[in-house]
């Protein structure tokens, strides 16, 4: 299935305050997918999984049951989670019950052969071995008609820091993906930045890193019809921002994600619950920072963003079904906190400051 990557420009329209208030008198779709890779969590570190794993078919018929709680999309990892001799069950499962491919993360990181990183290992045989799962990854998402291809870089970046060689870790990795991308023109890519884990510090460890990386990656492409999408303002290398990433590194959830917004590469976004700091929890959305993730989604519904809405959670201690649905109540419940909010008002707090001392500290206080 061929199709061009969405046009994401609409976000950058939103540096007018005008525009916000226009998108925020509008209805906020909030279409949601979810992982199929937490369906069954397996252990940590420090202890066995909790519950029996299920195979990809079991985990698909599970996701089956989700649609009547408005699930729209469901994510799986090429070719771990989703490949060449299971996509049949996947396009079953859209033709069924509507919940589509909405993006395809590379197995980048679990394979004991990606110790010291994948697109960036130093060993060009690693290296090869990666860029081939993504060259497969990429031509998956066109197959199934995905949004986009996503890269976590879990196992690539850096230990120790005397004499490391920074640039050419960012050079390999970066010219390695625009080679694959090049290879399956056409196709989007979303990095997910993160701090750290599982590699020490991670190869792109805040969101601006990730901004920067997309665009050089977009500079090296050489693919003539990767240069006319990019030529026409299409990006082919946007972000797939994640709650609890961005919370990792201290960043400020709304305005963190309206940086990549400005630069239209918002591609997707991943939601659950993180305390500043702290090791990846993927705790239930709004159950930790309740404010600040409503805030995030206030920021988004005034930037009229229109991409899916990705719960990514780690449901150890609770049904999988249990936890969708909470996530589920919590982005419902702050969407309506958000639509009784008199926004003409707030806006002119912050646009005429000097004319209204204390008037937000009221609004957020008689609504919150």
């Amino acid at each position: 299935m061929d199709q061009k990557p969405r046009d994401l420009s609409y976000q950058k329209k939103a540096v007018d305050p005008n525009v916000i208030l226009k998108n925020l008198k509008k209805d906020l779709d909030i279409q949601v997918s979810v992982g199929i890779w937490y369906f069954t969590p397996g252990g940590g570190r420090f202890h066995d999984r909790f519950i029996e794993e299920a195979s990809i078919p079991q985990r698909i018929e599970m996701a089956a049951g989700m649609a009547e709680l408005g699930i729209k999309g469901i994510e799986a990892h090429y070719p771990d989670e989703i490949n060449e001799e299971n996509i049949g069950l996947y396009k079953k499962l859209e033709e069924e019950t509507g919940i589509r491919i909405a993006g395809i993360p590379f197995s980048h990181f679990f394979d004991k052969m990606f110790e010291f990183g994948s697109l960036s290992n130093p060993d060009g045989k690693v290296r090869d071995k990666a860029r081939e799962i993504a060259v497969g990854g990429l031509r998956m998402v066109k197959e199934a008609g995905a949004e986009m291809a996503i890269s976590w870089p879990g196992m690539d970046g850096y230990r120790y820091l005397h004499g490391k060689p920074f640039m050419h870790m960012w050079e390999l990795f970066e010219g390695t993906l625009a080679e694959a991308m090049d290879e399956v023109p056409g196709v989007r890519v979303a990095i997910e930045p993160k701090a750290y884990e599982p590699a020490p510090n991670n190869i792109y460890r805040t969101t601006a890193e990730g901004i920067l990386a997309a665009r050089r990656i977009e500079e090296k492409l050489q693919h003539p019809e990767n240069r006319r999408l990019l030529k026409s303002g299409t990006s082919l290398v946007g972000l797939n921002p994640e709650v609890g990433h961005v919370k990792m590194s201290y960043e400020i959830l709304p305005a963190t994600f309206s940086l990549v917004a400005m630069e239209g590469r918002l591609a997707h976004t991943h939601w659950n619950s993180q305390p500043d700091g702290n090791y990846d929890q993927d705790n239930n959305i709004g159950v930790v920072n309740f404010q600040e993730t409503e805030a995030l989604l206030y920021a988004l519904w005034g930037i009229g963003y229109k991409e899916f809405f990705g719960i990514d959670i780690n449901p150890e201690n609770m049904p999988v079904e249990k936890a969708v649905k909470l996530n589920l109540k919590a982005l419902d419940k702050m969407k309506n906190r958000i639509g009784r909010l008199p926004h003409e008002r707030i806006l002119e707090c912050y646009m005429r400051p000097e004319e209204h001392r204390g008037e937000l500290e009221d609004i957020i206080l008689e609504n919150w």
